[in-house]
């Protein structure tokens, strides 16, 4: 499942945040330094509108079952309506950090540890204005995200220098060229994303869990008056990250729509002249960083998006509903999106020949309606 780790310095809106992807209260969200002890992990799902369109054309199409609906003549068989399972991503909310916090400050040998276990780095940096919130520093993004970065390039330089000092003997020589390689681009203050390596040199950052090496998307936590000025704002450039890894939210505004139906979260952005909720932007950001698409699966027991690496063949695309499903490939039934909604399901599909027959080696696009043919 995709981790991504929400990080920031202390007070910075992360908890809040996390409140709105959980749709609940479960992260202590006070206004103090160090008031998430413990990272908070939990499953949110991510919206896809195709489902409900799946499930609608399975509905209308499906076999009347044995359960009633009360009718003005008597009663009538109902179609089963399918459940719908979108794809998920875990969010862990994770400990402020704080100046020193590679050397065991505040609680950075925690913070640390957490954050080598996540797919991704989400950093949450404040750029709103609250008396009412502790203010940790001075109001600066851009010093927070350095603050923050450099506190992981830190802690990559001390696990760089404890293996390398370990590292001796003749037949172990390239490695250490790598291994000081590493550290020079670390000592110069670079991140490992940034950092051109060749494959030895990956694998080695891989086997030493490097820190800086995982990608990094970033949200700029705005007041609700900011937000609406937004595509005013050049953060990106201040910053210095690229425009389609970032995104503005104000998460007191995402922890109220959190707890609204969707028909008025639309409607209440709609007053608010903003066309998508900050959560949203942040799945789809995140899922385009990774390089992740969803196929999908239709039919009356369940309708589901299915995550996959974008590139991915059919039969490695399989085995993420059932790894037996990889050494047992035949065949897959491939079906575009579009053609499935547009034509009315499966089976007028495959009359109108829009119902493709692709073997092993057949790459996955994004939104396919798939299904394996599985031997035995």
């Amino acid at each position: 499942m995709l981790k991504i780790g929400i990080v920031g310095l202390p007070n910075v809106g992360k908890s809040t945040l996390f409140n709105a992807l959980l749709k609940r209260q479960v992260a202590l969200a006070a206004n103090y330094p160090f008031a998430t002890i413990e990272p908070n992990v939990g499953v949110v799902e991510v919206s896809d509108e195709r489902l409900e369109k799946l499930a609608q054309i399975i509905f209308e199409g499906s076999e009347p079952s044995f359960a009633l609906r009360q009718t003005a003549g008597g009663s009538e068989p109902l179609a089963k309506y399918p459940p719908i399972v979108p794809a998920v991503i875990k969010f862990i909310d994770i400990a402020g950090l704080v100046k020193g916090a590679h050397k065991g400050e505040g609680l950075g040998n925690k913070f640390l540890t957490y954050i080598r276990e996540v797919d991704l780095i989400c950093h949450v940096l404040r750029a709103f204005e609250d008396s009412d919130v502790v203010v940790t520093g001075e109001l600066d993004p851009v010093e927070d995200l350095k603050t923050v970065r450099m506190e992981l390039i830190l802690k990559d330089v001390e696990t760089v220098e404890s293996v390398l000092e370990k590292t001796k003997g003749p037949l172990e020589k390239t490695k250490r060229e790598m291994l000081a390689k590493l550290l020079k681009e670390l000592s110069a203050g670079k991140m490992m994303n940034s950092i051109e390596l060749d494959d030895d040199e990956k694998e080695l950052v891989n086997e030493l869990c490097l820190i800086t090496v995982k990608p990094e998307i970033f949200a700029v936590n705005l007041s609700e008056g900011q937000l609406k000025k937004s595509d005013n704002l050049n953060y990106q450039t201040k910053l210095g990250v690229a425009k389609k890894d970032l995104v503005y939210i104000n998460a007191k505004l995402e922890a109220e729509l959190s707890v609204l139906s969707l028909e008025d979260q639309v409607n209440y952005l709609k007053d608010l002249g903003i066309r998508e909720s900050g959560i949203d932007k942040m799945a789809k950001l995140a899922y385009s960083k990774l390089d992740l698409i969803s196929f999908l699966t239709a039919g009356e027991i369940e309708v589901r998006a299915w995550t996959i690496r974008k590139g991915m063949m059919a039969r490695e695309a399989s085995g993420v509903i059932h790894t037996d499903f990889v050494k047992n490939f035949i065949k897959a039934q491939v079906i575009a999106f579009s053609d499935y909604i547009s034509i009315g399901g499966v089976k007028k599909c495959r009359e109108k020949g829009k119902l493709k027959i692709e073997g092993k080696d057949y790459v996955v696009k994004d939104g396919e309606v798939i299904e394996f043919m599985i031997g035995s």
